[in-house]
C-alpha cells in the first residue's frame, strides 16, 4: 500500500464533561511496529476504540490504510487483540477460530489450513480440542492472538498482548511480532511492559491527557547516552567539571553516573578526569532504557496503576 497505515488529525473524544482524548494526531508507516505509551487514564483505550471505529470521535478525523475510520472497509484488513476480551468459552479452541473465521468470510479448506497453522504457531495444537473455559490465562491470550491474525490482516492492534504470559509466552509474542514486521504488516502495540516494547518497537509515542507529548525512535543516541564511571577519589573541582560535561551527574554507591549527548563525549570525560588526577577504573556506556525515558517524560504525573 502507499501512504500511511494509520493517520489521524486532531481526534478528540468527550464523554459529557470529561475530555478523554484532547488532540490525537499521529502517523504510522506501513510495516512499522509502533508503541503507544502512557500512564493509566492517558486516553490510550479511548484512542484505540476510535481508531477501530468502536466509538465515534467528537471531532477530528482519521484513516486506516487510506479508508476513513468508522467505515466497515477500514476494518476488513485489521486484526485486534483487546486487553479485556470475553470469548465464547464453551467452544473449543479450534471451534472458536472456526467461528471467527466465518465472521471474516473465510470457509472450507483455506480456513482449516489457516487455523492449523496458527494453532501450531501459538503452541496450542495439543489443546485445540479443549474448551476455552479450561484454558489458562496464557493459553487464552494465545488463542486470542491467533484469532487476531486469522484473516491475514495488514494492520494489527495489540492491546497488552503479553498480559498473563510467562517468559516463554512473551518471547513467542515477540517472535510473532517480528515475523509480522518482516511480512510488511503494521503493528500498533499498547503495553505497560516497557521492556517488551523496547525489544519490539521501531518507534513510540508518549501520551498524556489525550495528547502526544513525545515521539521517539528506539535504538539510537538521539536521546542521549548513560555513562557509568568507577573512579578513585574525586576532587570538588573534578566533580564540578564532570557535572558540566553532561546532565544529572551523581554518585551512587561508589559509582558516578551522568547523561551525555552521545558516544563521542565519553573520551572527553575520561581525558578530563585523568588530567585532574582522578583514577579511572571502569567505564560503561549504554542507551537510556525506555523505563528511564518514560519516567523522564511522564514521571511528574505517573501514579501507580
Amino acid at each position: 500500500m502507499t501512504g500511511p497505515a494509520i493517520e489521524t488529525q486532531s481526534l478528540r473524544r468527550r464523554f459529557g464533561d470529561k475530555l478523554a482524548v484532547a488532540d490525537l494526531s499521529l502517523t504510522v508507516d506501513p510495516g512499522e511496529v509502533f508503541g503507544f505509551l502512557g500512564p493509566n487514564g492517558a486516553g490510550k483505550t479511548t484512542s484505540l476504540k476510535m481508531l477501530l471505529g468502536l466509538i465515534a470521535p467528537t471531532s477530528g478525523s482519521g484513516r486506516l490504510m487510506g479508508v476513513p475510520i468508522g467505515e466497515r472497509r477500514a476494518r476488513e484488513r485489521v486484526g485486534f487483540l483487546p486487553e479485556h476480551f470475553r470469548f465464547q468459552d464453551w467452544l473449543t479452541g479450534r471451534e472458536l477460530l472456526q467461528f471467527h473465521g466465518r465472521l471474516f468470510g473465510m470457509s472450507g479448506t483455506a480456513l482449516e489450513q489457516r487455523i492449523e497453522a496458527l494453532l501450531a504457531r501459538v503452541d496450542l495444537l495439543d489443546a485445540a480440542h479443549q474448551r476455552v473455559s479450561t484454558y489458562s490465562k496464557g493459553m487464552t491470550q494465545r488463542v486470542g492472538l491467533a484469532q487476531a491474525l486469522l484473516h491475514s490482516p495488514r494492520l494489527v492492534f495489540l492491546d497488552e498482548p503479553t498480559s498473563g504470559l510467562d517468559p516463554i509466552g512473551r518471547r513467542l509474542v515477540r517472535d510473532i511480532i517480528r515475523e509480522l514486521k518482516a511480512d510488511g504488516v503494521t503493528v500498533f502495540l499498547n503495553s505497560h511492559l516497557l521492556s517488551e516494547v523496547e525489544q519490539t518497537c521501531d518507534r513510540v509515542v508518549f501520551v498524556k491527557q489525550g495528547r502526544i507529548v513525545r515521539e521517539m525512535r528506539l535504538g539510537s543516541e538521539a536521546h542521549g547516552l548513560e555513562l557509568e564511571l568507577r573512579l578513585g577519589a574525586v576532587s570538588e573541582e573534578a566533580a564540578i567539571a564532570l557535572a558540566a560535561m553532561g546532565s544529572g551527574a551523581r554518585e551512587e554507591q561508589g559509582r558516578w553516573r551522568l547523561r551525555l549527548e552521545g558516544e563521542a563525549q565519553v573520551a572527553d570525560v575520561v581525558r578530563m578526569l585523568v588530567a585532574r588526577g582522578v583514577a579511572v577504573y571502569g567505564v560503561r556506556s549504554s542507551l537510556p532504557t525506555l523505563e528511564q525515558l518514560f519516567l523522564e517524560v511522564l514521571g511528574d504525573e505517573v501514579r501507580p496503576g
